[in-house]
């Protein structure tokens, strides 16, 4: 049986840097001062959308074409996204000091964070004053294309986000990291809905399309902002994993190690949108692991 395991964590560990994007660390560090990187990201798409614009050409006009042309614009076919390999290395976007092999996983053994242990994790920044991991940016713009594109299959919503959960399950998720992370399947929701309001009237509540069709070519009609998709159940520590036993353990007790900054400030540990929040995304297929909560460990008769 060890011999057998240890086979299938070889092949795991060879075979993940071509399918999988870091899990990232937003339980640690979260009282630093980091700037909020807004403004950045939010131009940082729309100069992806304006670049899409200048080079349309002669194409006919295609909602399909278009997302295509930004997916490879700011997502892409590698394991870590265009957007999101910028992010982690331009000085324009501040991160967290937490790096690739000091972060909450660090020291765990190899069993308990599979891959993790080997390729470290990935930043996190402030994006509309959330904790943010660097990987989301792929699940936005390339997991979300994918949503997108079985949207106008026709597939209904439970199939559009069958293959998001089976990849938190497999080659994202629990096989090769242990965790089935509910925040990407977040990310990726609301990848479909910045896809969709590309073209689409009221996706986003009260607003217009993005772009419309003007003599047959593409032209922006408003400006692309985060704020409009991100929320505190991108962050990790407020929407926590669903884990592995082996991990979960130990995880818990670094958690717990973290609460003498929940004393301090459990504001900042908190999310008051929680409940509105989980209820939005109760049909995305999350699996609940609500005893991660810092408030739930550093308090335990909270709610």
């Amino acid at each position: 049986m060890f011999f057998i395991r240890a086979q299938l964590l070889f092949l795991l560990i060879v075979l993940t840097p071509a399918v999988l994007a870091y899990e990232t660390d937003q339980h640690s560090n979260r009282m630093a001062a980091v700037s909020d990187s807004i403004l950045v990201m939010d131009c940082k798409v729309n100069d992806g959308l304006s670049n899409i614009i200048r080079k349309w050409g002669n194409k006919r006009p295609s909602e399909l074409v278009f997302a295509r042309a930004m997916y490879y614009e700011l997502g892409g076919i590698y394991w870590a996204d265009k957007i999101e390999r910028w992010a982690a290395k331009t000085d324009l976007v501040d991160k967290y000091p937490q790096t690739r092999h000091k972060s909450i996983y660090q020291g765990m053994p190899l069993w308990a964070t599979r891959v993790n242990f080997i390729f470290g994790v990935g930043r996190t920044f402030k994006l509309n004053g959330v904790m943010v991991g660097s990987d989301k940016f792929g699940h936005f713009f390339s997991q979300g294309y994918k949503y997108y594109k079985r949207h106008l299959k026709g597939m209904d919503a439970d199939r559009v986000r069958a293959k998001g959960t089976f990849a938190e399950r497999w080659i994202y998720g629990l096989f090769t990291t242990g965790v089935y992370s509910n925040a990407d399947l977040v990310a990726n929701q609301e990848g479909l809905l910045f896809y969709k309001s590309l073209f689409t009237d009221d996706v986003v509540k009260g607003k217009g399309p993005i772009l419309r069709w003007k003599d047959g070519k593409p032209e922006q009609i408003r400006k692309f902002t985060w704020t409009d998709h991100v929320n505190d159940y991108w962050d990790e520590a407020l929407n926590p994993s669903f884990n592995v036993p082996s991990l979960n353990r130990i995880l818990r007790i670094r958690i717990k190690a973290l609460c003498g900054e929940y004393e301090q400030n459990s504001a900042l540990f908190t999310s008051v949108n929680d409940d509105e929040l989980r209820q939005r995304y109760q049909h995305i297929g999350m699996r609940e692991n609500r005893s991660n909560l810092f408030s739930q460990i550093c308090d335990p008769v909270a709610p």
